[in-house]
């Protein structure tokens, strides 16, 4: 039988095995794990500094370049659009912030800008979508005729692109005798707001994207009445470029359903820049392009081909039927 000694002598060995871990460890590993930790730590300092200074590089170049594109802005886009008419439709949450560049570009490449139409939060929430079917569906023109399936923004889209543009060159510029009634009926049901005289019908148009891709249950429903309305746009006008940043062009966002949408969309042009200066530069490029029938991904994300088109100052413009 084991008795009370043998007890305590085993207590007090592993008492003493634990003192002298502790003495060996302090004495003898200590010193090598902090000359490990220094050595980690010198390096990753070393790695963080030439990060900073790599980022801080790169800050610099991109501010020159934006510096340098915004002086010779006129001459980069001079004569790209002469006589376009173009209006700015705007998604829910896109960037206010661009509102007077993109207005100060169409006037420098020679165009005219008739307006500015955003949409709210209320026109893309899903419990409005009834709402928004009805209106399309009562302001719709006689005769016209939705393709089978179409959702209540594509129909929102077909009515709102015949109120704003046309691809018949002797109509723009004039109102359509239904776009104020169309302009009106949304805007009173709180779906849009409007600024300028956009019912002075547009030959091309600018739709901007949100600054972050929508989140929540309603995020796909959301963006995909975005790219709705740009495919509508596009229908019925001369060339139609959805622009935005590099979060568009991500996952969620609207240019990146947009190329992965093709068919109806598939003649849109789209560009991820838009918030740079050489973006909008670009953005002038694409719309000129639009005007020879042809279209592209620009920017750099995934989805881009290029950072810009073949620009072709002498390219004859073509309407699109």
């Amino acid at each position: 039988m084991i008795d009370f000694r043998y007890h305590l002598v085993s207590i007090v060995a592993i008492f003493l095995a634990l003192t002298v871990g502790i003495v060996l460890g302090s004495t003898v590993l200590e010193p090598t794990l902090f000359k490990t930790a220094e050595k980690t730590t010198a390096s990753m300092e070393r790695l963080n500094a030439q990060y900073l200074d790599q980022i801080s590089a790169l800050q610099a170049r991109d501010e020159g370049n934006d510096s340098l594109v915004t002086t010779h802005l006129d001459q980069l886009v001079h004569g790209q659009l002469p006589g376009e008419r173009v209006v700015l439709v705007e998604a829910p949450g896109a960037p206010t912030s661009l509102r007077d560049p993109i207005e100060k570009l169409v006037d420098s490449a020679g165009g005219f800008y008739t307006g500015r139409v955003s949409l709210t939060d209320k026109f893309t929430a899903g419990d409005q979508a009834s709402m928004v079917d009805q209106l399309a569906s009562t302001l719709a023109p006689a005769g016209t005729a939705f393709p089978d399936g179409a959702t209540p923004y594509d129909k929102a889209a077909t009515v709102l692109a015949g109120a704003l543009v046309t691809n018949d060159r002797s109509k723009a510029g004039q109102e359509n005798p239904l776009a104020s009634s169309v302009l009106d009926t949304f805007q009173s049901a709180g779906f849009l707001a409007v600024s300028g005289d956009p019912t002075k019908r547009a030959t091309m148009a600018i739709v901007l994207a949100p600054t972050q891709p929508y989140e929540g249950d309603e995020a796909e429903g959301q963006t995909t009445a975005v790219v709705a309305m740009a495919a509508g746009l596009d229908n019925m006008d001369l060339g139609t470029v959805l622009a935005g940043s590099t979060t568009a062009s991500g996952t969620g966002g609207a240019i990146a359903l947009l190329h992965d949408t093709g068919d109806a969309a598939s003649n849109v042009s789209t560009l991820d820049t838009v918030d740079s200066a050489a973006g909008r530069v670009v953005l002038v490029y694409a719309l000129q392009e639009q005007l020879s029938g042809r279209s592209g991904t620009y920017g750099v994300g995934s989805g881009s081909s290029s950072f810009e088109p073949a620009v072709e100052p002498s390219a004859s413009p073509e309407a699109r039927g």
